[in-house]
């Protein structure tokens, strides 16, 4: 299946970025699009799956509102209330949320450290 994530904006997408596969197609609508901006995700996201993922606050739930009209089938991914938008969201919680929309096969997990891969069972 071929996907495609919606966000917000150019940090909220290289925030993705860092956990993501380059492969996975990544979309701003640059705040709240117009008809034009509409147009040209709906042309941009074509027959693939898409995910939209935009903060949780009023401006962000405004744009999930106008992008279900355009994408009724799409997920929707949801960063907590209380982070400052989708940029300032830890990894480890945007890896849980991807993982929970089943996008377990485009994340990049970031390499363990070797100090916290040791458990005290081992001493």
């Amino acid at each position: 299946m071929e996907i495609a994530i919606i966000v917000e904006g150019k940090n909220d997408k290289a925030r993705l970025k860092r956990v993501l596969d380059d492969q996975v197609p990544i979309y701003c609508t640059f705040g709240t699009p117009g008809s034009d901006q509409l147009d040209k995700l709906r042309k941009q996201v074509g027959p693939n799956q898409a995910y939209i993922f935009t903060d949780n606050d009023s401006s962000g739930k405004r744009i999930r509102f106008l992008l279900r009209d355009v994408f009724p089938d799409a997920e929707h991914i949801y960063t907590r209330r209380g982070y400052s938008g989708v940029e300032h969201t830890p990894l480890e919680y945007l890896i849980e949320q991807l993982e929970k929309a089943g996008l377990d096969a485009h994340i990049n997990y970031p390499a363990q450290s070797p100090a916290s891969s040791w458990s005290k069972d081992e001493f």
